[in-house]
């Protein structure tokens, strides 16, 4: 009986234990993510202040907002951008992160990869608008060579913004394929060759099939922050590439339209959580289809060892 007691109350000290581990970080969750979220939720949904902020009085017109054509056109522009960018930032990630996991010099190019991180974000913007503005590197450089005769405007368009988003972003594409690509067993790659299939058609039907979850996620790390961004639209883009983040900086800093900001940013906070949930539903499928593929190697192996027995 003393032995069960002492087992019972070690169990319930373990379990307070648990929840007393557990406490710090389900606080800081609830004070700093849910509460805000909360927050934001709230604001949405009430009137907008004479002279800013919110009323207690519930209405929809953040909401009615949405659909007006100038958000909307303004929400297409960003899912564009996000979707250009983040696929040329893939295409650009998967040959980086093949050859680095194929190097021996993996730790210096790791290093290479992290160092964009030791430099202040906006610091790196404004290096890239010296380089594509009128007075810029490049402009200097295509005159001086004879290429062009005026300044080409490099800056404040489109292309400059998926340019720089795609330079931004880069590296937390590589990171996920990298530590993919190199669990990835290559001899696969060289059976494919040997049954007849070409070096391209090895890496489509065997590499990236097996890579997908280092895919999707090197996906959603770029696609999700884009998707919400705010500087680099500003100061390279211009006013013709606004996207959602400077559409809620300006009902935010202009407008002083707080419910309307709040509509937008669950907008943007929806999107995000949309694709972390297929993050993590593939990320699912990936394990149970590695645990089916383990289980039936090891029953087939079970059941060679049963037949010569």
């Amino acid at each position: 009986m003393s032995r069960k007691a002492a087992a019972g109350g070690g169990g319930i000290t373990s379990k307070n234990f648990g929840l007393l581990y557990s406490s710090p970080m389900a606080i800081w969750f609830t004070i700093f993510f849910l509460a805000p979220l909360g927050i934001i939720v709230a604001y949405s949904f009430l009137k907008r202040g004479l002279y800013g902020g919110v009323e207690s009085e519930f209405s929809l017109e953040a909401y009615h907002y949405l659909s007006d054509p100038i958000f909307l056109r303004v929400t297409l522009r960003t899912v564009l951008t996000s979707l250009a960018a983040s696929v040329i930032t893939l295409l650009i990630a998967l040959p980086c992160g093949y050859f680095m996991a194929r190097s021996k010099y993996q730790t210096t190019l790791l290093l290479l990869i992290i160092i964009p991180f030791w430099t202040n974000f906006l610091i790196r913007v404004f290096a890239w608008m010296n380089i594509l503005g009128n007075n810029g590197f490049l402009n200097m450089i295509l005159l001086r060579l004879g290429l062009i005769d005026d300044y080409v405007h490099f800056l404040y368009n489109q292309k400059a913004v998926i340019l720089v988003l795609v330079y931004m972003y880069l590296p937390y594409a590589i990171l996920p394929l990298f530590s993919t690509i190199d669990k990835f067993d290559f001899s696969l790659l060289e059976a494919a060759r040997d049954l007849g299939a070409t070096k391209i058609g090895s890496m489509i039907k065997v590499l990236l099939p097996n890579i997908r979850s280092g895919i999707f996620a090197s996906v959603m790390f770029t696609f999700i922050p884009i998707f919400g961004a705010y500087a680099v639209p500003l100061l390279v883009g211009g006013m013709d590439s606004y996207m959602l983040g400077n559409i809620i900086a300006d009902q935010l800093s202009k407008s002083r339209n707080w419910p309307r900001a709040s509509a937008i940013s669950i907008v943007i906070t929806l999107v995000t959580t949309v694709g972390v949930l297929l993050m993590m539903n593939v990320q699912k499928r990936e394990n149970l289809k590695s645990a089916d593929t383990k289980e039936a190697e090891t029953a087939r192996l079970s059941g060679e060892n049963g037949g010569r027995h």
